[in-house]
């Protein structure tokens, strides 16, 4: 019986051990650039860029998506809006080097409250808020619940609203008492290591994906324990929540800017961002033909025209769209592309 017990357990101790190990080293690859703010009994992590003297927009506030951080629209904005604006790159409670905080950080509402509060702590009054992917049911819950603190949205492929069908298996594997713990800490690194190449190409299909999105996202970062359980137990709530909270979008009065991809299979954009459009009242619907999830990168100066038109200057966004489609039309999944302007790592939403 001891011999049956032992050569159950020795396995599962080096699985462990393993990914223990390699958590670690996914830290070491993808250090936390960003720094860490008490927000009332936890702490958010966020890079802060200061108004610069040549701004001439609103500050910006970006949320990544699911199974993210912060380096994902950091990487995707940072750089082409330099020297223009006051930005803050929010790592979501519970993901990349923020810490998680109570229960209800397990919902859109709990986790756009507490982007409110580090907003006041790092003395931002007001901001465009942007979300792609989960981070629009959060940007929208923003809008709800903190109209003072929104000088606009704009939506990126946005999670809005309840959908048909369920969630993929191991995100209720991972939230299950005991045998989730295992799972965590034994399965998830080793099978989520072998999905990652195939789940970060997906996220940009039919696009290709930039030569070095993986190295400079640092997506891994979600394969540790504690991560991916909180991205597991962000996606087991979602449905439930959209159900209840969507009708409120209809109180959303700020200037609100929807932009997807015809192409996008990751989130319906027939069902969310045509949702958002017709919810918000006098909000406005760019569709980038060709494109699939992430019009963050394949379509960035869509999103800065837009973030300029939420600001208040004249954008003709659909004509930028058509030009940002004749751009694209060339390329093909085949072909990789540098930083020009995510399967078990990357999934709806």
């Amino acid at each position: 019986m001891l011999a049956e017990i032992s050569a159950l357990l020795v396995p599962i101790a080096a699985a462990i051990g393993y990914s223990s190990y390699k958590a670690r080293q996914f830290e070491y690859a993808n250090p936390n650039i960003g720094e860490l703010t008490d927000i009332g009994g936890y702490r958010m992590n966020a890079v802060h860029v200061p108004r610069p003297d040549s701004a001439d927009l609103p500050a910006l506030v970006f949320i990544h998506g699911a199974s993210g951080n912060l380096l994902d629209q950091a990487s995707a904005f940072q750089e082409p809006l330099e020297g223009r604006a006051e930005m803050l790159f929010v790592d979501r409670p519970g993901h990349g080097y923020s810490e998680r905080g109570g229960p209800e950080n397990a919902l859109p509402s709990g986790q756009a409250d507490a982007i409110a509060r580090l907003m006041e702590k790092r003395g931002i009054e007001k901001a465009i808020i942007i979300g792609h992917s989960f981070g629009g049911a959060i940007a929208a819950a923003f809008g709800v619940r903190h109209p003072g603190k929104t000088a606009g949205l704009l939506f990126l492929a946005p999670a809005s609203h309840p959908w048909p069908g369920g969630i993929d298996w191991y995100y209720h594997v991972a939230t299950a008492p005991v045998v989730g713990w295992l799972f965590n800490h034994a399965v998830v690194v080793p099978l989520g290591l072998h999905r990652l190449e195939r789940g970060t190409l997906n996220v940009f299909r039919p696009n290709p994906r930039p030569v070095d999105y993986v190295a400079k996202t640092g997506p891994s970062l979600v394969l540790r324990p504690r991560a991916f359980y909180n991205n597991a137990l962000d996606f087991k709530g979602l449905h439930e929540y959209l159900t209840a909270n969507a009708q409120h979008y209809s109180k959303i009065s700020a200037p609100t800017v929807i932009i997807t991809g015809d192409k996008d299979e990751i989130v319906w954009e027939h069902l969310h961002s045509r949702g958002l459009a017709r919810d918000i009242r006098g909000s406005e619907l760019i569709m980038v033909r060709g494109v699939g999830h992430k019009p963050d990168y394949l379509a960035t100066d869509v999103a800065i025209a837009a973030m300029e038109k939420i600001a208040g200057e004249p954008r003709d966004l659909a004509a930028i769209a058509r030009k940002a489609e004749e751009r694209l039309a060339g390329l093909s999944i085949d072909q990789t592309v540098g930083t020009v302007p995510p399967s078990m790592v990357y999934s709806a939403p």
